[in-house]
């Protein structure tokens, strides 16, 4: 590849990035508390059913977006290849990731010391932590004003009070 291949090949990612859509970070986040607020009772390994809960549910989640993406609003008008797969399967891909980070809180609560009800809320906790930013890294993303950014990581902060509340409601 020469330098100007490399070059647009840089231009082209950087473009993907700054279009970026973060909406499946903030759904999977959503997602990932309302996992943690319905697990209620767990069996014999709580820390590692409940990680396996949040990733497999993200897994799942992401596989009917992209089914749904590719099949249920597309496949009317054209036929999907694999790059149209490929891409839909990215972009749809931060419902996963957004799992991630409450599970890793389950995962190391041990070595904070704490229970499982500890680990449970530790995980809402970061659930909503990701929502806030996933909202607000992508009102920055698209050039939201600042105030719209506030605006933003506002609504989905009262969101996960919300999950938060229900938590509290339900007594787990």
């Amino acid at each position: 590849m020469s330098g100007t291949d490399h070059s647009d090949a840089r231009a082209e990612g950087a473009g993907r990035r700054s279009r970026a859509d973060y909406t499946g970070g903030v759904y999977g986040s959503v997602l990932a508390a309302s996992v943690v607020i319905g697990a209620g009772t767990l069996g014999s390994f709580p820390r590692l059913e409940l990680v396996l809960l949040l990733l497999l549910t993200g897994v799942v989640f992401w596989i009917a977006h992209v089914h749904a993406q590719l099949f249920g609003a597309r496949l009317a008008q054209w036929t999907p290849d694999r790059r149209a797969v490929l891409h839909v399967c990215r972009e749809e891909w931060p419902i996963v990731e957004a799992a991630v980070p409450p599970a890793v809180a389950v995962a190391v609560s041990p070595v904070l010391g704490l229970g499982v009800s500890g680990a449970v809320w530790l995980s809402l906790s970061t659930a909503v932590a990701g929502q806030v930013g996933w909202s607000v890294a992508a009102a920055h993303r698209s050039g939201a004003s600042p105030r719209l950014v506030v605006a933003t990581a506002s609504v989905n902060l009262v969101l996960g009070l919300l999950i938060i509340s229900f938590k509290i409601i339900l007594k787990h």
